[in-house]
């Protein structure tokens, strides 16, 4: 019971102590913050492309999928490839037989060139019709890999990882070499705003800029912050395109609209503490180190506290619970 009691003392001692605070009021820079609208965009935005023509036979993907670099997402078959390849394979097979005769008629003349009843005028003609016969079947056999490859490229490849958006194809339908399959987001996501050109001079890579809320709540108490990650030195429209990288944009969709807060210079005011400032019957009042209250105008709520526009002149001590 004495250890509890002597706890409980401590415990009120420490909240009277801490009842009442003190805050000197002094005029600082803040940030001119503005807000302006930005989209959510990939970093990238990738595009898996037919590489032969023909007809998707196979579509392996819809819109919202996620897929990874080099996976399928669709086939596309030419039946003219199937077709060129067995002419070609019977043409390799003539070629082979031709080939084998060659090499008979060689070995017949190097043996009677052995014998001594043959010329070595005609072992090189045998020589030279069966260097040529090997030519040509392995040209043949080239152009049967040029077929081969031509059928493996109608596997149409994620050229990156991300999340798909559209997919402008249906099963069934024909294509020409160089038609989009579907296009890709890629995994890293940025903020991209528009400034107006009077704005654009105060901006610079690796400036601090604020994000609302999902749903613009909480204003800028639950503001995100974000790090300009650069800005394009184009004008078009009167207007500045920057790129802000924000962690945890995955969860938005692609075009998301959202408030971002940016810096348009400096202005100088007055921030306190929010506990320092309470209201009474919709009017707003500091309480002063002597015990007085004084009405005040509040600005914007910044996460450092709350501007105050008028009422608290600089050096004034005022209390905080």
């Amino acid at each position: 019971m004495r250890v509890w009691s002597l706890a409980a003392l401590i415990v009120a001692a420490t909240a009277q102590g801490a009842a009442a605070g003190e805050f000197v009021a002094r005029a600082q820079e803040i940030d001119d913050r503005k807000a302006v609208i930005a989209t959510v965009e990939p970093v990238r935005q990738l595009v898996a492309r037919a590489r032969i023509g023909g007809t998707v036979t196979e579509l392996k993907i819809r819109e919202g999928d996620v897929v990874a670099a080099g996976q399928e997402v669709a086939r596309i078959v030419d039946q003219k490839l199937s077709l060129q390849l067995q002419a070609i394979d019977s043409r390799i097979k003539s070629q082979q037989a031709a080939r084998d005769k060659a090499k008979l008629d060689f070995d017949r003349a190097s043996e009677l060139m052995r014998r001594g009843v043959s010329t070595q005028a005609q072992l090189d003609q045998a020589k030279a019709a069966l260097d040529i016969a090997d030519r040509n079947l392995q040209a043949i056999k080239s152009d049967r890999d040029v077929i081969v490859q031509q059928s493996a490229e109608g596997a149409v490849l994620a050229p990156g990882a991300g999340r798909v958006l559209t997919v402008p194809v249906s099963q069934g339908r024909v294509l020409l070499p160089g038609e989009t399959v579907a296009t890709i987001a890629q995994d890293q996501y940025i903020l991209r705003l528009q400034l107006p050109e009077r704005h654009a001079r105060f901006m610079r890579a690796g400036d601090k800029v604020l994000m609302a809320a999902r749903g613009q709540e909480g204003g800028l108490k639950a503001a995100q912050e974000g790090k300009v990650r650069i800005v394009y030195p184009e004008i078009t429209g009167g207007r500045v395109v920057a790129d802000v990288d924000v962690p945890g944009l995955g969860n938005y969709f692609v075009g998301e609209r959202t408030r971002v807060y940016v810096s348009t210079g400096k202005r100088e005011t007055m921030v306190v503490p929010a506990q320092a400032v309470f209201e009474r019957s919709g009017v707003k009042f500091v309480r002063l180190r002597g015990g007085g209250e004084i009405v005040v105008q509040t600005g914007e709520t910044t996460p450092a506290g709350v501007e105050i526009l008028s009422g608290v002149a600089d050096g004034d001590v005022l209390l905080t619970p």
